[in-house]
């Protein structure tokens, strides 16, 4: 490497870092968890003396929260820092940092093919705004707009926005979290907290008893009938987990939904890319899901939509590849 540059894209759960070759591609990526380290220099100084470095020329940082002022507090995590003490502390010269959606955003022009999936059918339509939205701890949303020669990301808290519902039993579950938030927003379903804040709530309209779930039980719960199937297996019904597989599959179609909702303001011909944690883990189960159906499902505006192609970002550091973009 002629230069030392620093990537990091920092969620609610882990931090990701690696540095950048010559042709601006992460290599030597590392993940740690963020309950592991008081802050975000304890975190980039054991990843940096890992490499035999003390510090880097340049970085950029991405994190789950809005940038609005030189303070950044993580939203689901319990890091905080000041960007201009953190650059001079670890002797940076210089350091950006952005929203991880922002930096998802600007990765989907640079993601090769075998690493974006679809899902339904559509075409991209070149110089035309791309929407992006990702399930993870909490629910990112960014876009991508066409300026000149080059592509804008948009820097947003989407997933803090109204969720509409539709069925009777995805409003049940609306009117119990309502008993719980002072607003239900997308996130409140559309994240790993979301899964267990849906199946909590079908469990509780159910009579069921309560029991204590984490997203990844919720995810391995509701997909064993339909692994079973897939992989021609005996399946052996599980009572007491009753109410994963549901709130999956109110996880898929609301996720459709709302994408839908963020296509139609952007008017991102250009496509949808589902980023996040969640779904690229739910394989040929969220591809066969009803996300699609619900995606068009806008009346008067259906035929647009069905246009309008879908992806899942199967890159392991894609919001790593956005933040080389800003260095």
């Amino acid at each position: 490497m002629n230069a030392k540059r620093l990537v990091g894209d920092i969620g609610g759960t882990n931090a990701r870092f690696a540095l950048l070759d010559d042709n601006n591609q992460p290599i030597l990526t590392n993940t740690f968890r963020t309950d592991e380290f008081p802050s975000l220099i304890a975190a980039v100084e054991t990843y940096l003396s890992e490499q035999n470095l003390n510090t880097v020329d340049a970085a950029a940082i991405a994190v789950a929260t809005p940038i609005v002022s030189d303070s950044v507090k993580l939203t689901n995590n319990h890091w905080s820092f000041s960007i201009d003490k953190t650059r001079k502390q670890l002797d940076i010269d210089r350091l950006h940092v952005v929203n991880d959606f922002t930096a998802l955003a600007l990765s989907v022009t640079h993601l090769p093919v075998s690493e974006l999936t679809q899902v339904g059918g559509g075409a991209i339509q070149p110089k035309h705004a791309k929407a992006v939205i990702g399930p993870g701890t909490g629910l990112g949303v960014s876009g991508l707009v066409p300026c000149g020669d080059h592509w804008q990301p948009l820097q947003g808290e989407g997933g803090h926005v109204s969720l509409g519902v539709r069925t009777q039993r995805e409003f049940a579950v609306y009117e119990q979290l309502m008993q719980r938030f002072r607003h239900v927003s997308a996130e409140r379903f559309l994240s790993g907290p979301g899964l267990v804040n849906i199946v909590t709530a079908l469990r509780d309209i159910d009579g069921l008893e309560p029991i204590e779930y984490s997203p990844a039980d919720v995810t391995r719960w509701g997909m064993a009938k339909y692994e079973a199937r897939t992989n021609n297996t005996e399946y052996v019904a599980m009572p007491e987990h009753a109410g994963c597989e549901e709130a999956l599959h109110i996880f898929c179609q609301l996720l459709g939904s709302c994408a839908g909702n963020l296509v139609l303001t952007l008017g991102a011909e250009g496509g949808v890319y589902i980023g996040g944690g969640i779904v690229p883990r739910l394989g040929n189960f969220f591809i066969e899901s009803d996300f699609r159906r619900e995606f068009e499902a806008k009346g008067r505006m259906q035929a647009y939509l069905q246009k309008v192609p879908s992806f899942v970002i199967t890159s392991q550091y894609p919001a790593l590849v956005g933040a080389a973009q800003l260095l």
